[in-house]
C-alpha cells in the first residue's frame, strides 16, 4: 500500500511524527512524506493512503504550514471522491475547547470535499506523559490491519 503522510506543523512536531511513522511502517509500505505547505489540493491523487497529521496553533487554528491547504479546501471545495485520508491531531488538553482543533478543521473541509476517511480521527495529548509516536503507531497499525482485513 502507498501511504502519503502530510503535515500541518509549528514546531516541527508533526513533521518529526511522519518521520518515526514513516520509520515504523515503510518496510511493508511505499511511504512519502510532504509538508502541507509543498501540497496542491487539486494534485492530490487516487491511490495513495492520505495520512494527514496536524498541530493546533493558537486559538484552535490550522498550523501555519496547513493554512494554504487548508483555505484552498475550503475556497475551491475540490472534488476529493477519488482519495482516502486518515487524520491524527497533536494538541493539548490544557486549552480545553481548542484542543486539537487544527486536525479537526482540516478534517472537516476534507469530508466537505467528499474525500473518505479511513478509520477515526487520532488524538495525541502533549500533556499526556507518552511521546506522540507512542499513541500515533498503534493507532495507525489497528488502521491499516481493518484496511488490509
Amino acid at each position: 500500500m502507498q501511504i502519503h503522510f502530510l503535515h500541518g506543523t509549528e514546531t516541527g512536531t508533526a513533521e518529526f511524527l511522519c518521520e518515526d511513522l514513516q520509520a515504523a511502517f515503510g518496510d511493508a509500505h511505499d511511504t512519502q512524506i510532504s509538508s502541507l505547505e509543498d501540497v496542491d489540493v487539486s494534485a492530490l491523487e487516487n491511490g495513495p493512503l492520505y495520512v494527514v497529521v496536524s498541530a493546533t496553533f493558537g486559538s484552535g487554528d490550522v498550523p501555519g504550514t496547513g493554512v494554504d491547504f487548508y483555505e484552498a479546501l475550503q475556497k475551491n471545495k475540490p472534488d476529493l471522491s477519488h482519495i482516502r485520508f486518515a487524520v491524527f491531531g497533536l494538541g493539548d488538553t490544557s486549552f480545553g475547547d481548542t484542543y486539537n482543533q487544527g486536525s479537526e478543521k482540516l478534517m472537516t473541509e476534507m469530508l466537505a470535499c467528499k474525500a473518505e476517511m479511513v478509520g477515526e480521527r487520532g488524538l495525541f495529548d502533549s500533556s499526556s506523559p507518552e511521546m506522540p509516536e507512542d499513541i500515533a503507531i498503534p493507532w495507525l497499525t489497528d488502521l491499516l490491519t481493518k484496511i488490509d482485513g
